[in-house]
């Protein structure tokens, strides 16, 4: 009896330690957990990124940032003290945008589904911001079989912060060529996500339902190739639906996915973080006979617009936040139209 009781008062106290490194983000309005809640220190950094069950490690901020900036939705809705940041739990007000809606065009059956939307894109080293990117893009999916045929970027923006560019220091590389379109290769499958690799989790929230998928690699050996060394991969992908559906095309409302890769050259006493952050808001949807769909190359070198589609108050615009921050240190690229 004695021993059993030890046991469960050790248990507890494990538990409440687990919970003491953790700070949990939650909604003010339903209380329920706020997953993709980014946290910016005074500088402009991105210390921690919320997962699924709106958890950051308690120990990626530090007394040091003094000021905190959290952002939900590409929109900034907090800025807190250390002391505020440091609780259990933190609420926020979620509903500084509501969730748009996305337009159906054309209901009758079709070939093919298009589906048009906004999307963000950008790098950070070491937490810091490199490059970003941002546009309009169309997605072109098999209405039979669901599955992704192409993917047609119609306009876009790409800025960057002026590096050194070291040969063999990768934490002062330009990392504007890993920037990426969102890849919604099973969005429209999201059971091809269930591999022996992949960890699921969802979210059932009273405005729309959420699908977190997880992998890693490279977790206990470094993968070496001319003189540098990759390690301690990661990927976290967040798709969310309409609320009780069957979690459709037609019921997709929002792609997120974060890409984490410690890299140095073998010179380096030390690895450094890079994360990749990708993220589409569907605003359309059209069933079509037609996937011939106009599109310009995604030349990271510069940027490609006709119209100044960043206005628009549903555009996901996380280069005003970042602005903020970096100023005019933050560079758009010659817009070759």
């Amino acid at each position: 009896m004695k021993r059993n009781y030890l046991i469960s008062t050790l248990f507890i106290f494990l538990f409440s330690l687990i919970q003491a490194q953790t700070i949990t983000f939650v909604s003010e309005q339903t209380n329920k957990p706020l997953p993709k809640v980014s946290v910016f220190g005074k500088d402009g950094s991105i210390l921690a990124f919320s997962d699924i069950d709106g958890k950051i490690d308690k120990q990626a901020i530090s007394p040091a940032q003094e000021k905190f900036q959290l952002v939900y939705n590409n929109f900034p809705v907090a800025l807190l003290s250390y002391s505020e940041l440091s609780q259990e739990v933190i609420k926020i007000n979620d509903q500084v945008q509501e969730i748009e809606t996305v337009v159906i065009k054309n209901t009758k059956p079709a070939k093919y589904i298009v589906i048009k939307g906004n999307f963000n894109a950008y790098v950070t080293v070491n937490n810091k911001l490199n490059s970003y990117a941002d546009g309009v893009v169309t997605y072109v999916f098999d209405n039979k079989t669901k599955k992704l045929k192409s993917t047609n970027v119609e306009q876009y923006r790409v800025f960057r912060l002026e590096v050194k560019n070291e040969k063999k220091e990768t934490s002062t590389w330009d990392y504007g060529s890993s920037l990426q379109l969102p890849k919604l290769k099973n969005v429209g499958n999201p059971e091809e996500y269930k591999t022996k690799r992949n960890t699921i989790k969802e979210l059932k929230g009273d405005r729309k339902d959420q699908i977190e998928v997880t992998g890693a690699a490279l977790q206990e050996k470094e993968f070496s190739m001319f003189g540098f060394r990759f390690y301690d991969i990661r990927t976290i992908l967040n798709m969310s639906f309409e609320k009780g559906s069957e979690k459709s095309l037609k019921d997709f409302l929002e792609y997120n996915e974060v890409a984490f890769v410690k890299l140095k050259h073998k010179s380096e006493p030390n690895y450094n973080q890079i994360i990749l952050y990708n993220n589409f808001y569907p605003s359309e949807l059209n069933f079509s006979n037609n996937d011939d769909i106009e599109k310009v190359k995604f030349n990271k070198d510069n940027s490609n617009y006709k119209t100044q589609y960043w206005q628009e108050s549903s555009f996901p615009n996380m280069q005003n936040i970042f602005s903020s921050f970096f100023k005019d240190d933050l560079k758009e690229q010659p817009n070759k139209k």
